[in-house]
């Protein structure tokens, strides 16, 4: 939500007593003729004529083709149609020493011009002196006072005034808080064109703040605000396009609108923008670019792109490869407690990459990252304390990070957590707790866990034996690739545990297990070949090629 103050513009006025004269210079001013208006004005407010002083005043204030901007020469007629009582004088010349033109900055003397102008009823001084009261600029701060002032000015149909007056509903400054009241001043506003209150407005319908939730609405203002270069609306609307809220989702559009708000400089239209072109979402794919706006963003302090910028260096996309460059944006991230930059600002100490090796300064990263939730960094910690690597060895300590990163889903600690069951590290030694930890994991799909627990039901350890269930598991994690999997399962059809027995698959399985680096399998598979025929021996090398081929989707 943004405040605006009244802009220093007012419209001529044809009054004075010398109307011919008056005239002349109001027909040569609209064709643009200033230095003629001049010509014909300036011996009427030397005369006293109010109507001509003010002109003058707009024409050195404004300075315009023939008439350089004159400040000082502005605010003398502002000062001699002011001191006659003339409130659109008495407003700019308020507006004068707010701003410091031509005169030292002076909130009591912009006070003394605005009350006399908004006592007359002249709604820009009303809602000047609304934001004077509003801030505490030369006065007590009294939101109560500055809503007064907005609602005259509003109430007359001055737009700022409403939107203004908006904010204060909004905030429930000066006012009982009142979204309702706060979207019917924005609206009255919005419908005259003001592109902040047109933003606010979306702004309400898009979250249903005093309106029913209404994205397509949200849409209808944020695209009046975003026409008029309203660069927050711009980004809105980009958002909107990308998720199609209120429109069909159109990544190009989206493109088209984060763009437009980018090159205003907003840091997050820069970062969505090189998100855009990262993953080639409405664009083509293009890393250099990404890692432009990504920059542009970074360099604003915005901490999602600091941590991309960083994650972009670290792989060499659209940069070249620097773990240091790597490691400076994570920093800055991770500074600002981005989870995953201080992650991966402990991954880079824990290697030693772009930093000197540094244990202890991994684990400090990692537990700001784990403090807030995050998983990887929550299973690493635990980690560091089971090893001992940075911190002292605490398995305890271990068990407590395994647990919060396996309660959240995550595979490879549930397994952990399982191993530390089955050990009693940290816990008391448990089985069946250690079960239930590898199930979850192997259900996820995580191979070393199906192997545990395939380990678990051969053995009969926290479940009852079942060699049939054993194999179920061994098979899935010999599937990925599990070298010890691969091996077990071996032996399972060598000695006919959970399936029939045939020595073909046993060496099968033990040739795929050597070929991945257990040395225990090409043992294994040596003794299988010697109580197997040549021909077996050609058939079970056969469909170890052919299942290593397959990826081990052909494995039987």
């Amino acid at each position: 939500m943004k405040n605006v103050l009244m802009a220093f513009a007012i419209v001529l006025l044809p009054l004075g007593a010398w109307a011919q004269d008056f005239d002349r210079g109001l027909a040569a001013s609209q064709i643009g003729d200033y230095a003629t208006a001049l010509q014909e004005w300036r011996p009427l407010a030397e005369q006293g004529d109010v109507a001509a002083q003010f002109n003058l005043g707009l024409i050195y204030g404004k300075g315009n083709p023939g008439v350089p901007q004159d400040y000082a020469e502005a605010l003398k007629w502002f000062r001699l149609a002011a001191e006659q009582g003339l409130a659109s004088a008495q407003s700019n010349l308020g507006y004068m020493y707010r701003d410091g033109l031509g005169v030292p900055q002076d909130y009591a003397e912009v006070l003394k011009w605005f009350r006399l102008a908004a006592e007359q009823g002249y709604a820009p001084a009303q809602v000047g002196l609304g934001f004077l009261y509003a801030n505490g600029l030369g006065v007590p701060q009294d939101y109560a006072k500055a809503v007064t002032w907005y609602r005259l000015a509003a109430e007359q149909g001055y737009a700022d005034a409403q939107y203004n007056l908006g904010l204060m509903y909004f905030n429930g400054d000066g006012v009982p808080q009142d979204d309702a009241e706060a979207v019917k001043w924005y609206r009255l506003a919005a419908e005259q064109s003001v592109a902040d209150a047109q933003y606010n407005l979306g702004f309400m319908y898009f979250n249903g703040d005093g309106v029913p939730q209404d994205y397509a609405e949200a849409v209808s203002w944020y695209r009046l605000a975003a026409e008029q270069g309203y660069a927050d609306a711009q980004y809105n609307l980009g958002l909107m396009y990308r998720n199609g809220q209120g429109v069909p989702q159109d990544d190009a559009e989206a493109v088209t609108w984060y763009r437009l708000a980018a090159e205003h400089g907003v840091a997050a239209a820069q970062y969505n923008i090189g998100y855009m072109y990262d993953f080639g979402y409405g664009v083509l794919q293009d890393y250099a670019e990404a890692a432009m706006w990504y920059r542009l963003a970074a360099e604003q302090g915005y901490a999602d792109a600091q941590y991309n910028l960083g994650l972009m260096y670290f792989n060499g996309d659209g940069v070249l490869q620097d773990d240091a460059e790597a490691v400076k944006w994570y920093r800055l991230a991770a500074a600002q407690g981005d989870a995953w930059a201080q992650y991966n600002l402990g991954n880079m100490y824990r290697n030693g990459s772009g930093v000197p090796q540094d244990y202890s300064e991994a684990a400090k990263w990692y537990r700001l990252a784990a403090e807030q939730g995050q998983t990887e960094a929550q299973y690493n910690l635990a980690v560091m304390y089971q090893r001992g690597d940075g911190v002292p060895q605490d398995y305890a300590e271990a068990v407590s990070w395994y647990r919060l990163a396996a309660e959240q889903g995550y595979a490879i600690a549930q397994n952990s957590l399982g191993f530390m069951y089955q050990r009693g590290d940290g816990v008391p030694q448990d089985d069946a707790e250690a079960v239930s930890w590898y199930r979850l994991a192997a259900e996820q799909g995580y191979a070393d866990a199906q192997y545990n627990l395939g380990l678990m039901y051969r053995n009969g350890q926290g479940v009852p034996q079942d060699d049939a269930e054993a194999v179920t598991w061994y098979r899935l994690a010999a599937a990925q690739g599990d070298a010890l999997a691969q091996n077990n399962l071996g032996l399972m059809y060598r000695d006919g545990h959970g399936v029939l027995q045939d020595y073909i698959n046993a060496h099968m399985w033990f040739n795929i297990a050597a070929s991945n680096g257990n040395n225990l399998s090409a043992e294994n598979r040596d003794k299988a070949a010697a109580i197997t025929t040549t021909e077996q021996v050609a058939e079970a090398q056969r469909r170890a090629g052919v299942c290593l081929a397959s990826n081990y989707q052909d494995c039987d």
